[in-house]
């Protein structure tokens, strides 16, 4: 952004900063609200002198006032796109939003009242900043630098002052940018369209979602159907091996080895695939998968999931990870002697819930994986809910819309 950039330059590269069409970029933009002065005034006297001439007729009174505040809100109208032009000067557009009616549709959205707003407070007293910052910055230096020129002017003061003058001018450029970097900022802020924006990050998010849970099954498959296969094939070639070698021998002995060492290894590496994307969520769904990973945890874990039909993929890979981390919480931290997981879908919302016995306390900033979960739920619209007191019981309850499955 600009305002970013002219703080990098002015801290960093100061000389360079001088050099280049920032500054001079910075001082179009705030120059430009000397046409504003100019319109504002010519305005004001159109207003003025209608009001004179008018006064003594039976309108005059209601005239001057209705006129002022037609005159002030065609300005304020007018505002948001001359801000969108000004931005476009220094190299932070903003897009306008898309509108379907007239002035009346606008300020029933949010983004049309903030920009009246905005507006009211720019014609009120910003833009007259801005043409008092540039104008001092400017006129400052102006004014020594031409000492010179003043023919009462003494010696000294034709010297001294234009050195003045010429230091002073960095300084008031460096002035006229930073001004600028704020006033571009908080304009960009007030205009830029927030709903596309949020629409556009929940967008982005839910495709990096998928992109990576795509990639996830790609590394599946290929370790099923690859390293896992051959290692199956070892793992028999090797007990095969063992059973043509006299019992007893060292190399009967060292082929059990490597025997044991292959069934551990696969073992592991089907651990992995586990973890990656369990098989059986996909071959059987939410229920079988939830079941799957409770066997396997060392917390005894009494389970109650019922869904009528499968879920929609993203909502079972979510709540299947969602269990996952609970079930892995539960054993780390809370010291519980059970635990007990329980799912139902009511109302197009799956709620899954994960309770145990244990010390409580749990805490999402401590590091235990939750602030991930609450990440991932997001992007489906989800919510998690934790309740932990000290001493326990531990709750943690998510919701996830379910709107069709897939």
């Amino acid at each position: 952004m600009f305002a970013q950039a002219s703080w990098d330059s002015i801290g960093r590269r100061p000389v360079r900063f001088l050099l280049s069409p920032v500054p001079w970029r910075a001082l179009f933009y705030l120059g430009a609200s000397w046409a504003v002065g100019a319109v504002v005034v010519v305005t004001v006297t159109a207003v003025v002198a209608i009001g004179v001439a008018t006064w003594e007729t039976s309108v005059g009174p209601a005239l001057t006032p209705a006129l002022g505040l037609v005159a002030l809100a065609c300005m304020a109208v007018a505002a948001a796109p001359f801000e969108r032009w000004r931005l476009r000067l220094i190299g932070a557009p903003v897009a306008a939003p898309e509108r379907s009616g007239g002035v009346r549709a606008r300020l029933r959205e949010p983004a049309g009242r903030r920009e009246l707003g905005y507006a009211l407070v720019s014609l009120l007293g910003l833009w007259w900043v801005d043409l008092g910052i540039a104008s001092v910055a400017l006129v400052i230096p102006g004014m020594l630098v031409s000492a010179p020129l003043q023919p009462t002017a003494p010696l000294w003061m034709a010297v001294v002052l234009p050195m003045v003058g010429v230091v002073l001018l960095p300084v008031a450029l460096f002035l006229i940018a930073a001004w600028a970097g704020v006033r571009a900022t908080m304009t960009r802020a007030v205009l830029a369209p927030r709903e596309a924006e949020l629409i556009e990050v929940v967008r982005s998010r839910a495709r990096l979602v998928d992109a990576f849970e795509t990639e996830r099954r790609r590394i599946e498959r290929d370790l099923h159907d690859g390293a896992q296969q051959r290692l199956v094939a070892l793992s028999m070639k090797l007990g095969l091996a063992s059973l043509d070698l006299p019992a007893g021998s060292p190399a009967a002995r060292q082929v059990r080895e490597a025997h044991e060492m292959a069934r551990a290894a696969l073992s592991d590496l089907r651990e992995l695939i586990r973890g990656v994307h369990p098989q059986v969520l996909t071959e059987r769904g939410l229920p079988a998968a939830v079941r799957d990973v409770a066997g396997r945890s060392p917390v005894p874990v009494d389970v109650d999931v019922e869904l009528a039909e499968r879920l929609p993929t993203a909502v079972e890979v979510t709540a299947y990870f969602v269990v996952c981390e609970a079930l892995t919480n539960v054993a780390k931290h809370s010291g519980a002697q059970r635990c007990a997981i329980r799912g139902r879908v009511a109302d197009g919302l799956l709620a899954l819930e994960v309770r145990d016995g244990g010390a409580g306390g749990a805490d999402p900033e401590a590091g235990t994986g939750l602030i991930g979960l609450v990440d991932r739920l997001a992007v489906l619209d989800g919510r998690m809910l934790l309740s932990s007191p000290m001493g326990g019981p531990t709750l943690l309850r998510v919701e996830i819309p379910c709107p069709a499955s897939e």
